[in-house]
């Protein structure tokens, strides 16, 4: 099946941040979408309204009309889809094409000039900053992102003209290597999702594989020092970067006042006094691998300076709800070690002096077990921080871990909590803070626009 043949499409889990911008796509293009998820949310909502037809209840008699006709019905789905599902099984059963998400953004790659983000971390920040440069520039792009961005309110952008496709490359479940990227960067590979890789070396070994699929005559821009071995074919370029070192970097940088401003060494041409929209200073690397892509495709200099400065985040990603010199709070999907390090340390920078409070949901029992230390280790870089249950995702509970097991590594004289999610509304009704912080990539966020109202009413501002 070629996306010329495809008539309806139906997704199994609709209501991912991810499939969702491919529901956008399809309806875009004027194809029937019809899906089911679990549970409705407000992205789903939003889906129907734009004319997608999505339920919620694993039936196949709830299955559209226009998505039986096997012929024209391409069937995505997500990985964490159990095999059980039965409107998954009644697809299969009957000879649907089905395909994971990432595969038809392969094919995408191979119709299009993919600019892919992958690492651990920062794929979503990047690679939605990547798309408002490109956006704002004489190139344009389409952008299939992981979040919402502040700048569009949405996770799809769609250009008619631009070769340029924006994908962020996951590495769960090895989807990114279904990918075929014109060029690429690689934030980090600090191991995670041992579920399915099982050791740091097959998870490198992943991430090895996946830079040999970078097309000849494109691109690999990766952060200097990571354990990786690469594996690139003839005609692929191949660049590094970090803060203030490697082909692209920053340099005379300014913090402070609420502003980062730097200089971009590039080997492209230097732009200097490059504002970031986001003040924070983990996007100082988010922006140079962001440039660096953007002018790999063809962005001038004064539209890449001008759009760094208007770039205004995404939802869940260092998401300021208050902002004053009495209460800070913010949102942030950090959800590995590394990750919750580097926001903690961004926090420390930009509010320094101030104390700072964080609440945390795991996510994953899996991920706990295999690296309650060292989120204990992340964690101790606070003042304060108050953690709740685990948040499940696809996971069963596993004996034995809990939150509990990276309370017990914390740093024994910092003020640390254990607590559940439906407390935290009373809980920062009754604390006091300065800097407030809410981590981690469940459901906890949900509650932030109570918690902004409590904190607007506590401190009157």
């Amino acid at each position: 099946m070629t996306l010329d043949d495809i008539k309806s499409v139906y997704f199994v889990g609709a209501g991912g941040i991810g499939m969702s911008a491919l529901e956008r796509y399809f309806l875009s293009e004027g194809v029937f979408v019809g899906g089911y998820d679990r549970t409705a949310c407000e992205l789903t909502e939003k889906l129907c309204e734009e004319g997608a037809d999505i339920h919620y209840e694993d039936n196949p008699d709830r299955i559209p009309a226009a998505c039986r006709d096997k012929f024209h019905t391409l069937v995505i789905y997500t990985p964490a889809i159990p095999d059980s599902h039965k409107e998954l099984n009644y697809f299969r059963s009957n000879n649907f094409e089905v395909q994971k998400r990432a595969q038809v953004l392969g094919i995408l790659t191979r119709q299009k000039k993919g600019l892919c983000v992958a690492g651990t971390h920062g794929k979503t920040t990047t690679s939605a900053m990547l798309a408002h440069l490109l956006h704002q520039s004489r190139v344009g792009c389409n952008a299939f992102l992981g979040g919402i961005t502040k700048n569009y309110g949405t996770n799809y952008l769609l250009s008619a003209e631009s070769p340029y496709v924006v994908i962020e490359a996951d590495e769960f479940d090895r989807s990114f290597h279904h990918l075929r990227p014109f060029a690429t960067v690689i934030t980090a590979t600090d191991a995670d999702h041992l579920d399915i890789y099982g050791t740091e070396e097959a998870y490198l070994e992943s991430f090895s594989h996946y830079t040999s699929l970078i097309q000849p005559g494109g691109a690999l821009v990766v952060h200097r020092d990571l354990k990786m071995k690469e594996r690139l074919q003839d005609g692929v370029r191949r660049y590094d970067y970090a803060r203030t070192e490697g082909d692209f970097h920053a340099e005379n940088l300014r913090i402070g006042g609420g502003r980062i401003v730097f200089d971009f060494v590039s080997p492209f041409g230097n732009i200097k006094d490059v504002e970031l929209g986001v003040p924070v200073s983990i996007n100082i690397e988010n922006g140079i691998a962001a440039m660096a892509l953007a002018q790999i495709a063809g962005a001038e200099t004064d539209e890449i300076r001008e759009a760094m400065k208007s770039f205004g985040g995404v939802v869940r990603r260092f998401d300021f709800k208050l902002k004053t010199d009495r209460i800070v709070f913010l949102s942030d999907y950090a959800h590995h070690p590394e990750e919750i390090r580097q926001s903690i340390l961004s926090l420390r920078e930009v509010f320094d002096g101030r104390r700072l409070t964080a609440i945390f949901q795991p996510h994953l029992y899996s991920r706990t077990r295999d690296f309650y230390k060292d989120f204990a280790d992340s964690l101790s870089l606070l003042d304060e921080v108050y953690l709740t249950e685990i948040y499940p995702a696809r996971e069963q509970p596993i004996p034995g871990v809990t939150s509990r097991i990276i309370y017990d590594e914390l740093r024994p004289d910092m003020a640390r909590h254990l607590c559940q999610k439906a407390d935290v509304p009373a809980l920062v009704e009754q604390g006091d803070f300065d800097v407030l912080v809410v981590l981690g990539a469940g459901d906890l966020d949900n509650y932030c626009g109570e918690l902004t109202e409590i904190l607007r009413r506590k401190y009157n501002v």
